[in-house]
């Protein structure tokens, strides 16, 4: 019986050392797996396919955001002049200028939500472009390296030696931007158009 009890005592402890050493062993397997880690935001910035989407929607819409900043900028000069001019006019000269002024401020507010809507979705579609772009050139990255697992989104924390981004990006810019529409001149206006209501405030009766 106590020999029965001394073996297991021995064996009990084998065991487990034998368990231990299994994990042991297994981890370098884990260890050697090759991870990367990507700045999908600093890609969607700093790219030249990123930057040639900006051309590209900057070109589209250029002329229509001029034309809605000459038409308010019309706008507060009417508004100013009627104000001006209002002691000198009679109540129906007035009512005709008022009325004139609400239409055309109208007008502009109705072609400033047109825009953004169509700027709106050209933006989604060219971000949609470079999402793709993007996603594609890291999985051909990722394969030629022969990475196990490259993550982008919702990682806290990474050593800059899993960092593939500057690499990436360097990808990205052999690869070269998207080719313009021939004949787009880039206008030094911003893409988004101003949705804030004209200065001019008509006067009532």
């Amino acid at each position: 019986m106590n020999g029965l009890t001394s073996g297991n005592s021995i064996a009990k402890p084998l065991v487990w050392a034998l368990a231990i050493l299994g994990v042991a062993v297994a981890m370098p397997a884990w260890a050697e797996l090759k991870i990367g880690v990507v700045d999908f935001g600093k890609l969607a910035e700093e790219s030249p396919q990123a930057k040639a989407a900006q051309d590209a929607l900057r070109a589209e819409f250029g002329n229509r955001q001029r034309d809605l900043q000459n038409m308010q900028q019309t706008l507060k000069t009417k508004d100013e002049k009627l104000q001006k001019d209002a002691a000198t006019m009679t109540e129906d000269q007035k009512s005709r200028a008022d009325k004139e002024l609400r239409d055309s401020v109208r007008e502009l507010q109705r072609k400033q939500g047109e825009m953004q809507d169509d700027l709106n979705v050209r933006r989604n579609e060219e971000m949609s472009k470079l999402q793709r772009t993007l996603t594609e050139t890291v999985r051909v990255y990722a394969k030629a390296q022969s990475f196990d697992l490259v993550v982008a989104d919702g990682v806290i924390y990474a050593t800059p030696t899993i960092d593939i981004t500057p690499q990436i990006l360097a990808a990205l810019q052999q690869r070269g931007g998207a080719a313009k529409p021939a004949g787009a001149v880039t206008p030094a206006t911003p893409a988004a158009p101003s949705t804030a209501p004209p200065a001019a405030k008509p006067q009532g009766r």
